[in-house]
Order: C-alpha cells, then sequence, then structure tokens
C-alpha cells in the first residue's frame, strides 16, 4: 500500500465517530529510510552493511502500536522537496486534529537528513524527532538550522559514514529538547538497516513520550 493511500486512510479515520475511543488516541509515525531503499524492492543490498530490510523495519514499528506512514521513494528523491511534502501530510494530521505528541518522525541516513529539514519547516515545538545514523557534512554546512520539537539522536559508534550530531548541532537553537545516544554494534551505518534493539528500543521510547 502507497503512502498516499495510508495517508488517506489515516486522515479519514480522524472524522468524528470514526476515531476510535477517545481514551486512547493512536500513534502516528513517519518512517523515512536511508538513499539505498530508493527506487528499490525494499529489500537492497549493500557490499559491506548486508541487507536493509525496510519492510521489517516498517513491520517492527507496527508491531510497537504506532500507525505507521511510509513508503519506498522514488530513486534519487529531491530532499528538500520531499521534507516540504512530509511537513503537508504532517500539518493535515494537525489540522485533522492529532495532538502534536502523538506524531513522530523517523529517518534513517538521507531520510533523517530529510526529517532535519521537515523539523525545521514545520516549527513545531511537540513533534517527535528521531535522527538515525543522520549527520553528514551537508548538515554542519547548513546555515540556518531551526530545529523544533523533541530530537534523539542516534549514533553508531563505528559509523564511518555519518557521525555525532552533537557538534553540527551545537550552535542550533534546538527548542524544547535534544538528546543524543550512541549505540556500539560494530555494524557501521548497516546498524540502521535492522530493527535491532539497539536502536528500535531507545527510539520507541522516545516516540512514546519517554527518555531512553
Amino acid at each position: 500500500m502507497g503512502r498516499t493511500v495510508i495517508l488517506a486512510l489515516v486522515l479519514a479515520s480522524l472524522i468524528p465517530g470514526c476515531a476510535g475511543p477517545a481514551e486512547t488516541p493512536e500513534r502516528y509515525l513517519f518512517y523515512l529510510h536511508g538513499q539505498i531503499v530508493e527506487g528499490s524492492d525494499g529489500r537492497p543490498e549493500h557490499p559491506e552493511y548486508g541487507v536493509y530490510d525496510y519492510p521489517a523495519i516498517v513491520q517492527a514499528l507496527e508491531n510497537e502500536g504506532f500507525t505507521v506512514i511510509s513508503e519506498i521513494r522514488d530513486f534519487q528523491t529531491d530532499g528538500r522537496a520531499y521534507a516540504e511534502q512530509l511537513a503537508g501530510e504532517v500539518e493535515a494530521l494537525l489540522s485533522g486534529g492529532v495532538m502534536p505528541e502523538r506524531i513522530s518522525i523517523i529517518g534513517a541516513s538521507k531520510g533523517g537528513g530529510i526529517a532535519v529539514v521537515a523539523s525545521s519547516l514545520l516549527g513545531n515545538e511537540g513533534l517527535n524527532f528521531v535522527f538515525l545514523g543522520t549527520c553528514v557534512n551537508w548538515i554542519k554546512e547548513w546555515p540556518e538550522l531551526t530545529l523544533r520539537g523533541r530530537i534523539l539522536s542516534i549514533a553508531e559508534e563505528t559509523d564511518t559514514v555519518a557521525g555525532s550530531c552533537e557538534e553540527p548541532f551545537s550552535g542550533s537553537d534546538i527548542r524544547p529538547e535534544f538528546r543524543e545516544i550512541r549505540i556500539h554494534t560494530g555494524r557501521g551505518h548497516g546498524a540502521f538497516y535492522e530493527p535491532i534493539p539497539e536502536w528500535l528500543g531507545p527510539a520507541v521510547e522516545w516516540c512514546c513520550g519517554e527518555s531512553p
């Protein structure tokens, strides 16, 4: 099922009388995969890091009780344009009455870069963001970081593709909260290719409003 169809179903569920019990509002989660998945069958293989199991990641997030909104992006998707599309979809949920703390965006690698831009575009301090293996040179060179939301960065100690977000974000006015945790799986950038507990657990806790 494509992301456009999923989002349409989500928005339809916000119509009064179709949203379910008021005491158990849903949690919505946008998952943005890494660049290697673009234009693929969802399970591309990297010669060093192995298979990026996109379907397994989406399923793992759904198993945690989230309504997951995700899709395989087109090959060489323009990140800025996609971030603008994402921001519009989040705004649609907010306009439909979903509280910002019930909306999370998890982005890995290029998907994390898209999430960074979306955070700046949305400017909503109540949203939850998780950046997985995200901080690369282009972020350091972006002069106007205006990140908003509860932001968690998860960095793999052996990752030679992306590093810590602490230094590139150090001059940013991040509100209301930024935290980074570092994992050590020995899998490099491939640590984010599968739904392993080292990153999945902290990401889920953060999206549920907790601090891992």
